[in-house]
């Protein structure tokens, strides 16, 4: 198990993951699986025209669970999010070059995730405790000792946990980001909160 390292700037917590080379493979395989149910998700978006995640979840959980049976049921959950948040973003956000105003009646343009997006975690599949910190692969959990400050740690006790969300920083790195909030805002409206700009992990194909 491997030390990490950690910053912390505004309310995000950023954790660089010091992995061994089996670590770093489960990590990169997960993230591929999670792009592929991702893109599963799509489709269903583009057709439906329905992103909301409550009603997405309704949607395509079942036909997502029978199709990806080695992803897990929560980790299904967590990329409906991804894609419903995404779709948020491209969708809604009123400087996105394919907000729903702009496209009027034209079909919605499909979103491909690459293999390199961003995967999404949440209590149940990643926790941190005693200066451990325990995530979901699909090799099974791979376990991590924290080297954090008292003032990292503290965040965990006192503020409200939004998202974590793992990332790919170089081909042989990765970082997690917990982003917290002191408040009860909703995570819903957090994509909103950026200048709509599409983010390099998405492809926007269009449709004539």
């Amino acid at each position: 198990m491997e030390e990490l390292q950690s910053s912390y700037m505004n309310s995000t917590l950023q954790i660089s993951l010091n992995t061994d080379p089996g670590q770093l493979a489960n990590l990169a395989a997960l993230q591929l699986a999670f792009s592929e149910v991702c893109n599963a998700l799509a489709p269903i978006i583009q057709s439906s025209r329905c992103w909301n995640r409550v009603a997405l979840h309704h949607l395509a959980y079942k036909q997502l669970r029978e199709r990806f049976p080695a992803m897990g049921s929560q980790m299904v959950c967590n990329a409906i999010y991804s894609a419903s948040r995404t779709s948020r973003l491209v969708y809604q956000h009123p400087q996105s070059p394919f907000n729903l105003t702009r496209l009027g009646n034209k079909p919605l343009p499909l979103l491909r995730f690459s293999s390199t997006c961003p995967v999404y975690f949440d209590r149940h599949t990643l926790s941190v405790k005693d200066g451990l910190l325990s995530m979901y692969t699909l090799e099974g959990r791979i376990r991590f000792h924290l080297a954090l400050r008292a003032v990292d740690e503290a965040q965990f006790h006192e503020k409200k946990l939004r998202e974590i969300v793992l990332s790919r920083a170089s081909a042989s790195r990765f970082v997690l980001a917990f982003t917290f909030s002191a408040d009860d805002d909703s995570v819903e409206s957090a994509p909103e909160k950026n200048d709509g700009e599409i983010p390099e992990y998405v492809m926007v194909e269009e449709t004539t």
